[in-house]
Formats: structure tokens, sequence, C-alpha cells
């Protein structure tokens, strides 16, 4: 009987489940990989030999014939799907025992962070009606694509899109997908790191200071040494091998993310507003200047919905079958994470910019709670603020930087044909830790960042999951699903351009340099 390679099969009722030969992963976890040519010749093994000849000789044939049409059938339609042997040795695919509540702690840290601290400034220019307006429906706009992210996951029998990238060349072609979606992801990724050393040192600086108070040292850490301790303590907890080993960290940065989101705005709306606020948008001197911000205000409002290049990783580490897809634990896990996400993010920009108004810095609700009511709040309240933003922080780079490390590793197997040492491994993410470190010192501005990061990473969340849709599922030309989702992604396509253009509009006006307060 002709050998057939490794799969992932879907047990048929009374029958024994064999066993598939494994080998040890880096990380000490088992995963299922390829039997030798030696095995293969002593066991004669694959998914479907229990329907062969010798098998069905003692049975009818009438029973026969339905066992061997069963066979072909789950052949022909790829329900035995096939496992790429390279994904045993990568971190997102090594491990494939995830749940539902993995899948709500992943989107829930991912999906929930510092940018919800910078809405506010957001609303300084939009004010109350756009910029509640433009919230609600970049938040329903995303949730209609995690939805399609979810259930592209599987969308073709036998075949498990495990990472955006694999998405968008099923989509667009093997070279055009690399194009479109490769340096968005990367980008968004890296960007990512790159803005959370900027407000976890900024923040261990200013959670430093508010413990110490007057006794602190006359030569104090600088910013940038900040920045060095806070990509220490990342590049450590960054040895934990795949994504399922850091479904406990996702737990504590989601579990922070909502904590120190409803005490910051909770803290603000409790004070008594400055006296001079106003909400009114802020007027610039030039009509030009004006709708640069607006849009540059606006890529702010799309980059809070981030996470949407982790939907299909986060997937992959599901186990799935026929009979029990990982789409449906997997978009259990999304509803709850994303109506705690709404939770955090409504009040956030709602609350704070009702606190400041146009007032709010750009730095954030943070920088504003702590410039406004330094001396009217407990210290230790603050503080424990402030360290509750850190440990997010801490856990968020883990999350988005498990991407760029699963593209380095899979660049070295494919190499090498084998799986990274631990050594390695430790190099790739030491070597990535410090490259976000260099990269955060040249570029230490925080509100523009956010809105190009918006705009530049906006198709990824915003307009691609429509188009694949389409080119994949291909629903009947002219209705109004093929006309809706034409519709919103060549919508997210033109405001990426533009929120782009506003968010480097931003950054030349800022003077590439981010002011951010200091205690008196």
């Amino acid at each position: 009987m002709e050998e057939r390679p490794e799969t992932e099969l879907i047990s048929i009722p009374a029958t024994p489940r064999a066993s598939t030969p494994e080998i040890l992963t880096p990380s000490g976890q088992r995963s299922p990989r390829p039997a030798s040519k030696e095995a293969k010749s002593s066991t004669g093994w694959t998914p479907t030999s229990f329907i062969s000849p010798r098998f069905l000789s003692p049975i009818g044939t009438p029973m026969k014939r339905v066992l061997i049409n069963m066979k072909g059938y789950l052949e022909e339609m790829g329900h035995l799907t096939k496992l790429n042997p390279q994904d045993a040795w990568l971190p997102i695919t090594e491990s494939r025992n995830g749940n539902a509540h993995y899948a709500a702690f992943h989107n829930l840290n991912a999906g929930v962070g510092f940018q919800a601290l910078v809405l506010p400034v957001a609303f300084a220019f939009l004010g109350w009606s756009w910029g509640i307006l433009s919230l609600t429906i970049a938040y329903f706009w995303q949730l209609y694509t995690l939805w399609i992210l979810v259930q592209l996951h599987e969308a073709v029998p036998g075949k498990r899109y495990n990472r955006y990238v694999e998405l968008a060349q099923a989509a667009f072609g093997e070279r055009l997908g690399v194009w479109l979606a490769l340096f968005p992801t990367v980008y968004l990724s890296a960007g990512t790191a790159t803005a959370l050393i900027l407000i976890g040192g900024e923040t261990m600086k200013l959670f430093f200071q508010i413990v110490c108070g007057p006794l602190c040292s006359s030569n104090p850490l600088t910013t940038v040494e900040w920045y060095l301790v806070f990509t220490s303590l990342c590049i450590v907890l960054s040895q934990l091998p795949n994504l399922n080993s850091i479904a406990g960290l996702s737990l504590v940065g989601a579990v922070t993310a909502i904590t120190y989101s409803t005490m910051v705005w909770v803290q603000s709306v409790s004070q008594q507003r400055p006296p001079s606020i106003s909400y009114k948008p802020l007027s610039l001197p030039s009509s030009s200047a004006t709708v640069f911000s607006v849009l540059n205000a606006l890529g702010i409002v799309a980059f809070a919905f981030r996470g949407h290049n982790l939907v299909l990783e986060i997937q992959a580490t599901m186990p799935s079958t026929f009979k029990h897809p990982a789409h449906v634990p997997m978009w259990k896990g999304a509803k709850v994470a994303y109506f705690f996400i709404a939770m955090c993010l409504f009040p956030v920009a709602i609350g704070g910019f009702w606190a400041y108004g146009n007032l709010m810095p750009s730095g954030g609700i943070l920088n504003a709670l702590f410039a406004f009511h330094n001396h009217d709040l407990p210290r230790g309240l603050l503080a424990v603020t402030f360290l509750l933003v850190v440990f997010n922080c801490l856990s968020s780079f883990q999350i988005y930087s498990m991407p760029v490390f699963d593209s380095f590793e899979a660049s070295y197997t494919s190499r090498t044909n084998r799986p990274c040492s631990i050594w390695v491994r430790s190099g790739f993410r030491v070597f990535y830790g410090f490259i976000s470190f260099f990269i955060g010192v040249a570029l230490p501005f925080l509100s523009s960042l956010a809105g190009l990061l918006g705009g530049l990473t906006l198709p990824v969340t915003f307009a691609y999951p429509c188009f694949m849709w389409v080119l994949i599922k291909k629903p009947t030309k002219y209705s109004f699903n093929w006309y809706f989702n034409w519709i919103l992604g060549w919508l997210g396509i033109a405001f990426s351009l533009a929120f782009s253009i506003g968010g480097i509009w931003s950054m030349v006006n800022s003077g590439l340099k981010l002011k951010f307060f200091k205690p008196n």
C-alpha cells in the first residue's frame, strides 16, 4: 500500500487511536514528527491503514465498499490535515494544546495595553462627537474582520493557515501575499515592541521617583538607562520557548491591563478638573496642520485595535479536528476578550477626555494623571498604577515578539534542516531585544509613533481580511456580501494612506522628540 505523510486524523468511532511518532523539541515538549524510513517499513502504519485489504478480507463486500468509499472521501476532501514537519520546531506551532481560555488570555493581552492610554489624545483633536463615533465604528469593524480571520484559519479542508502571511499568500498569491503582509505584520510587532520599551522604561522611572520620593540619590538613572533595565527584563522573560508557554504571562498582562485601565480613568474622573479645561478640538495655526493632526488622531484610534496579526498564530496553538474545529474555542475566547477590551478602551477614552479635555498631554492619560494630580492622590495608589503598567508592558512584549522569534527560527531551520538549539534560540531573542532597545533610543516619541503605526498597519486589521474573504470564500459576484467586503477593504486602504500621512506629519512637526511630564 502507498505510504502517506504524517497527518492529523479525526478518529472514527470505535477505532483505536494509533500513536504518533514524536521527538523532543528544544523546549522539552514532545511534538509529532514524521517517522523514519526504518520505522515506516517496520510498522507499515498510515492514518488509513486500518482500511486495508488485509483488514477488509473477513468483511462482507457491502461493508468493504462502504469503508473504501469512506477512505477515498476523507483523502479527497482533505479531512486528513497535512502537517508541515517544520512546524514542530517553531515557537508558534511547537505546542498545540491551547484552548478557549488561552485564546481569551492571549487576545486580551494583545488587544489592550499602552495604546489605550493615548486614546484621549485623539479625542483632544476630534472632539466628543467624532471621537466617540470613530472609536465605535473602528471597534465593530475590527470585530468583524477578527471573525473573518478566525473562519479563514481552516477555510480549505486539510490545510491550516497558522500565520497571517500564510493566509495572505493563499489569498493574494505567493509573492504578492508576502509583499502585502510581511512588512506590516513585522513592522507592527517590532514597532509595538519599541513603543512598549519606551512606555515601560518611562513608567519604571516614574514608579521609582514616586516610591523613592525625596530620598532618591543625587545621581538617579537616566531615562535611557531605565529603557535598558526594562529591555533586560523583557529578554529574560522571552526565554520561554513557545506561544502556549506564555499563557500565564498573557493572563498576567490581561489582568493588569483591565486593572490599571480602570484605575486610571476612575482616579481621573474622581478628581477636580483643571479650571481652564475645554472640550473644543485643538485648533492649529493653519488648516493643513489641522487636517494632518486629525488624520494622526484617527491613526491613534486605529492603532488602539491591535492584535489581528496574532489571531491566526493564537488559533494555531489549538488542536483541530473535523468534529471539533479550532475556530469554535477560538471564537469563544475572542468574544470574551473583546468584551473586556471594550470595557477598557471606551471608559479610558471618554473618561480621560472628560477629566482633562484638550489639556491632555501627548503622552496620554497616565502622564496627565501624574502631572495634574501628583499631589492629590496617595503616593501608594499612583505607585501601584504605574507598577501594573510595567507588568502589562512586560507581558505584551512577549506575545508581540513571538511572531518575530518564529520568523528567525523558521529561517534557521529551513537552512539547516534541524531545530534551533537552546543557545541559538536564546541568541535570537537577545539580539531582537537589544535591536528594539536601540530603535527606541533613536526614536523616542510615542504619540506620533502610535499614529504612524496605526496608519501603516491598518490594512492588517481593517482591509486585508475583507479581501481575503472574497478571494478565498468566493461569495456570489455582485451580492451584498461581495460588495460589502470589497467596499470595506478599499476604505481600509484609503484610510491607511491618509493616516500614514498624518502620522508622518506629526513626527516631523514634533521634532522627533517626546516630552514626558516630570515630577516637581
